[in-house]
């Protein structure tokens, strides 16, 4: 049993295991500075090209700011009778956005005048 117990144990930690890491030749700081740098240049030549691509898909605003259709803008009116006692809508009906449904919406929902008081901030709303 004692041959068995130092059998296993010499087997655990013996050295014959062949290391993981193949002997490489050092590499010196120069060559490393080139490599990052070329690195690097490759990196900002493709951003910069990623970066032009979507400059000419996609226009400069927020991607939110869509004007509504006639049926939205009915339901954003209805919306607004909600509240037609302390606000009243600002700007022309035509110039509301998906993103001022989409609050209207949420305080229908929840009943938060913080919503409100955004669409008051941006100038679609203002109290009476």
């Amino acid at each position: 049993m004692e041959k068995l117990f130092k059998g296993i144990i010499e087997k655990l930690f013996s050295s014959n295991q062949k290391s993981s890491q193949p002997n490489l030749p050092p590499i010196s700081q120069d060559q490393v500075e080139a490599i990052v740098d070329a690195r690097i240049k490759e990196h900002a030549a493709t951003l910069e090209s990623v970066s032009t691509q979507q400059g000419t898909t996609k226009p400069a605003g927020n991607e939110e700011d869509y004007t509504l259709t006639e049926k939205q803008i009915d339901y954003a009116f209805t919306l607004l009778e909600k509240v037609k006692d302390e606000f009243e809508l600002a700007i022309d009906p035509t110039k509301l956005t998906v993103k001022d449904l989409n609050r209207l919406i949420a305080f229908n929902r929840y009943k938060n005048k913080g919503t409100l008081v955004n669409l008051v901030k941006k100038g679609v709303l203002r109290k009476k």
